[in-house]
């Protein structure tokens, strides 16, 4: 018996009729997919780079016409990319000039550009000066400064350029060897990992005194303790009642929750910019020097 042919022919009608359909779903489906991973890598792309953007396009549209596209120097302007006299200038003086202008020159103030541009176009300045792998920081190194030596207390322990306390170490040039989120956690976590030595200590003397600080000196007669004030306490063993060295420091813990997260970056900006610009200081010393 001959089979029919009817269904046949209409299941390869409708294969033909719903084809460019499927098709049409399938491109359909391919765009939304591109456009969601499109999307989501505009979401993923790092702070840094949208900063790093931003002052490329400002200082090309406001600087590169006198200093030229590389910043080294044009018929209107010199050169601020290689020279050493901006170099050495810190990221606030730079934008106090850009503020301000410097009519002497014949440069324009610029703060109209409002502050995020100013520092934005400061950071892509430093790239262009050679710092590529530096440039990008989190925060405002003005707000750190301030915070440094006002809300945080860092300033009452700790030295920066001369200025400070003596307890804690020197952060002059602390922040050159290290990155953003390793002084973020010192700051935050300051008893992770904690050096021994920076322990502190809690003495009870046999009148019943009480002194808290960190051990300078010590052997089996004597103990050399420096408070917090940055005072020095000579104590002979046999007169301390109680001698106790505690798990943490005297940092305190809480950095984390007193201080945003905005002021945490800004703290951590001041501490990498002032070591990187100590760095360039002591730099073109030694070029004077040789020259």
């Amino acid at each position: 018996m001959t089979k029919p042919v009817f269904p046949s022919i209409l299941s390869n009608r409708l294969i033909y009729a719903t084809a460019p359909m499927l098709f049409f779903l399938a491109w359909i489906c391919a765009v939304h997919s591109q456009a969601q991973e499109d999307n989501h890598s505009r979401k993923s792309v790092p702070a840094k780079n949208t900063r790093t953007e931003d002052g490329r396009r400002t200082f090309e549209s406001v600087c590169a016409s006198c200093h030229g596209l590389d910043g080294r120097g044009g018929e209107r302007g010199p050169n601020i990319a290689t020279g050493a006299e901006v170099q050495q200038l810190s990221d606030e003086k730079i934008q106090r000039i850009l503020q301000t202008g410097n009519p002497a020159a014949g440069m324009p103030a610029f703060k109209s550009l409002g502050k995020m541009k100013i520092t934005a176009v400061v950071n892509y300045l430093r790239i262009l000066q050679g710092e590529s792998t530096v440039a990008y920081l989190p925060g405002d190194v003005q707000r750190g400064k301030s915070l440094f030596f006002g809300k945080a207390s860092c300033g009452n322990c700790h030295m920066i350029n001369g200025a400070g306390g003596f307890l804690g170490a020197d952060l002059s040039s602390y922040g050159l060897n290290v990155s953003v989120g390793e002084i973020r956690s010192a700051i935050t976590d300051p008893h992770k990992d904690l050096d021994p030595r920076l322990r502190a200590v809690h003495v009870t003397t046999r009148q019943g005194q009480q002194f808290k600080g960190m051990a300078r000196n010590e052997d089996n007669f004597s103990l050399q303790l420096q408070s917090a004030d940055g005072t020095f306490h000579l104590f002979a063993k046999s007169d301390i009642e109680h001698l106790e060295y505690q798990q943490g420091s005297l940092m305190p813990a809480n950095y984390g929750s007193v201080l945003t997260r905005q002021e945490l970056n800004d703290l951590v900006s001041y501490l990498l910019r002032t070591a990187r610009t100590k760095k360039q200081s002591q730099a073109q010393g030694i070029k004077s020097k040789i020259r």
